[in-house]
């Protein structure tokens, strides 16, 4: 069995854990979590696994029996920097690949700018390195999102792989087709 059966990891209300990286676990885990109790099976995949004594179909989407609450507060990474600008170089407005962009300091930290949301933007190495020689300000001023802002934004920056499945939990307030 290959770890190509990830299971999306659900809060007690059915709302992901996280969408920032989509809380996904491996079809191990998920088996683990939902034998130990913590979970619950909430939909499967068509492959089964086997031990002595049991056959299970593997879980593709799975959800904690005890809520957790959330954070109400985005977590700084370089990945949601990217998602934040929407994978847009914040000096000549160009999108690209993720790993095409760079982690730049509005401010640089040798100014005394600082590692923070207020700070940095995404931008392509070309801008990267002439924007201070040209004094090229940023197209947006940095500021840190709101949890609703990046869940918006990851719509449109969905992962590589979406299971059929996980259609239902993801995106709750797209509207549906009668």
């Amino acid at each position: 069995m290959s770890s190509a059966h990830p299971a999306l990891v659900l809060n007690a209300d059915f709302q992901p854990l996280s969408h920032f990286p989509l809380s996904l676990v491996s079809w191990e885990e998920a088996v683990r979590s939902v034998v130990k109790g913590s979970h619950v099976v909430v939909a499967e995949y068509d492959q089964v696994v086997r031990s002595p004594s049991v056959v299970m179909r593997i879980p593709s989407v799975i959800a904690l029996r005890e809520y957790v609450r959330p954070p109400t507060r985005v977590v700084f990474t370089r990945f949601n920097v990217f998602l934040r600008d929407r994978f847009r170089c914040q000096y000549c407005g160009d999108q690209h690949l993720r790993g095409e962009l760079t982690f730049d300091h509005v401010i640089p930290r040798a100014d005394g700018g600082l590692t923070c949301w207020e700070n940095i933007v995404a931008a392509c190495s070309p801008c990267n390195t002439k924007k201070d020689r040209l004094r090229i300000k940023p197209l947006r001023i940095p500021r840190e999102p709101t949890v609703h802002e990046l869940v918006a934004a990851q719509r449109l920056f969905p992962p590589n792989f979406l299971h059929e499945t996980w259609r239902d939990f993801l995106w709750w307030d797209v509207e549906l087709e009668p």
